[in-house]
């Protein structure tokens, strides 16, 4: 007689084990004594959930935005990198936009305020008025330059050589008298006072002319034949020069040398460099003909001389 086979109570099932309807028992073989039943598969799954801590759903977050972020970074387009050719395109098109004003200009605009026109008047019924009737009167024309905002004012010594009266008129259209308060016959230099002043004067700035070179751009600013004030652009020509006079009376030395124009009426005036700064006084010009007009070579008393002139330290 055959036996009938026994089922072990061991709760580990075969790997081979048919799966069963769920809440189905296994019916035992007749005969055979009743185990306990089989778990069930909603009992097993229920015995091996395990709960997640938070910090590890926080870390699966984090991560899960970085990728996002990397991926979406992809997707963006990168920034040109800028060449030198590209910064050149750019200042090229701004200057053809709005040019920059020429190094003459600046050079204008900043001495403009410290320059004065200087009329000497060797009539005692000339009040230095724009007069068609006294322009043939005997008077001098020149130019001036202020170098103390006190009214200190520099000029050619034979601008106002004789004169019995001195007019000056500033920048503003402002005028007053002024009077001689010291002089340098050697360097055909004279210190003017004025005595009513602008409420906005200002005084020119000095500088030395140790490190100043042939070749260097300057500027003359004065009053030409009385038109002004008027501007010549050009450069230092030579250094240390000397002139004598055509009358033959005095001879300057120690001179500057430039090809900026200059004329009568020049005399006084401020040579400028093209930052500004004064670095002469326009003295004279060198014609050998008898119109004693710019031919090229023009001549300033160094700055330092003028300095010496008005009482200023050197620099």
């Amino acid at each position: 007689m055959a036996k009938t086979p026994l089922y072990s109570r061991s709760p580990r099932r075969p790997a081979a084990e048919v799966a069963v309807p769920q809440n189905k028992p296994i019916a035992a073989s007749p005969g055979a004594d009743a185990g306990p039943a089989s778990p069930t598969p909603a009992a097993e799954s229920a015995a091996v959930k395990v709960p997640i801590p938070a910090a590890v759903w926080a870390l699966a977050a984090a991560l899960l935005a970085a990728s996002l972020v990397l991926l979406g970074m992809r997707f963006v387009p990168q920034a040109r990198v800028i060449t030198q050719a590209d910064v050149d395109a750019a200042v090229r098109e701004s200057l053809e936009k709005e040019p920059l004003p020429s190094v003459a200009a600046k050079a204008y605009d900043a001495i403009l305020p410290s320059v004065v026109r200087v009329i000497g008047l060797t009539r005692d019924d000339d009040d230095g008025k724009e007069n068609p009737e006294k322009r043939a009167m005997g008077r001098s024309l020149g130019t001036g330059v202020v170098i103390i905002d006190n009214g200190t004012i520099l000029t050619n010594l034979h601008v106002v050589w004789g004169a019995k009266k001195v007019r000056v008129r500033f920048f503003n259209g402002e005028e007053s008298e002024a009077v001689m308060v010291s002089a340098q016959p050697e360097n055909d230099l004279a210190v003017l006072k004025a005595l009513t002043l602008p409420d906005d004067l200002q005084a020119a700035t000095m500088r030395s002319t140790a490190d100043l070179r042939p070749g260097d751009h300057v500027i003359a600013v004065g009053h030409p034949f009385g038109i002004g004030p008027s501007v010549s652009y050009g450069v230092v020509s030579g250094l240390k020069r000397e002139f004598r006079s055509p009358e033959g009376e005095k001879t300057l030395t120690n001179l500057i040398q430039f090809d900026a124009a200059a004329n009568p009426g020049n005399s006084g005036g401020p040579l400028v460099t093209t930052d500004g700064q004064v670095v002469g006084v326009v003295t004279a010009i060198l014609n050998p003909t008898e119109q004693r007009t710019f031919i090229g070579i023009g001549f300033a008393v160094p700055i330092e001389n003028a300095a010496a002139a008005a009482g200023m330290p050197p620099f």
